[in-house]
């Protein structure tokens, strides 16, 4: 093999050398990019208030219901959010059985006045907070409304007294002083998700093994297919 053949496969395999190279760190970072960027999205997504009815306003961030509504009828982890309005109206005797709040979550201002609508379905409901009983509808009854003017910031928990074992459960949530559930927030450059970590350390033995088998060759030489006696 000629010194200038030596030359010209040296060459092409440190050209091929470097393209692998690139593409390895190219893989790799577009990869941890995007496993970061999915993680970021579903810490957004999840618990945030839905349902949007009515103007917005300030907030204080995911109200922690504490489990009250775990074994709700109607409540599918969504906080209606109805701040912005002065009336909100929550149906009494929602949902395909009729044992339900509709929404079973609301978010209000402070200042809002709920008014609860019976719908007739059913049986005979009434509405009773659960903490020191703020608001009471009294009886139990098939029709008619109750309508009670939030005044203090928090969340109030509240129930059907004849069905509250079968789940008819709600909450209201008012104004912007309640607790919060802590969110790691978006994942960032020293919060990468494992996944992403291990396909990086995979990157650099790969970065690395292809630049060891450059030196090795650059210093050895190119053929090795034959060798002279």
């Amino acid at each position: 093999m000629s010194d200038n053949d030596a030359s010209v496969s040296r060459r092409r395999f440190m050209q091929a050398a470097a393209g692998t190279t690139a593409a390895a760190a190219a893989t790799g970072t577009a990869t941890a990019q995007e496993n970061g960027t999915e993680a970021g999205n579903e810490t957004t997504a999840s618990g945030n208030e839905t349902d949007s009815g009515g103007g917005g306003g300030g907030g204080g961030g995911q109200p922690d219901l504490g489990g009250f509504l775990d074994d709700a009828n109607n409540f599918d982890g969504s906080i209606a959010d109805r701040r912005g309005q002065d009336e909100v109206v929550v149906e009494v005797g929602a949902g395909s059985s009729g044992l339900a709040f509709g929404p079973a979550a609301v978010h209000v201002d402070n200042g809002a006045t709920v008014v609860w609508e019976w719908t007739g379905e059913g049986g005979a409901h009434n509405v009773v907070e659960q903490g020191d009983e703020v608001f009471n509808s009294g009886s139990p009854k098939s029709s008619g409304t109750y309508e009670y003017t939030f005044e203090e910031d928090g969340i109030y928990n509240y129930v059907c007294i004849p069905h509250e074992a079968s789940g008819m459960l709600g909450v209201v949530v008012v104004g912007t002083d309640y607790p919060t559930v802590e969110t790691g927030g978006n994942a960032g450059p020293g919060d990468l998700p494992s996944s992403a970590k291990a396909l990086g350390v995979a990157t650099m033995l790969v970065m690395a093994g292809t630049l060891g088998l450059a030196y090795f060759f650059m210093k050895y030489g190119g053929d090795y297919g034959e060798f002279e006696e």
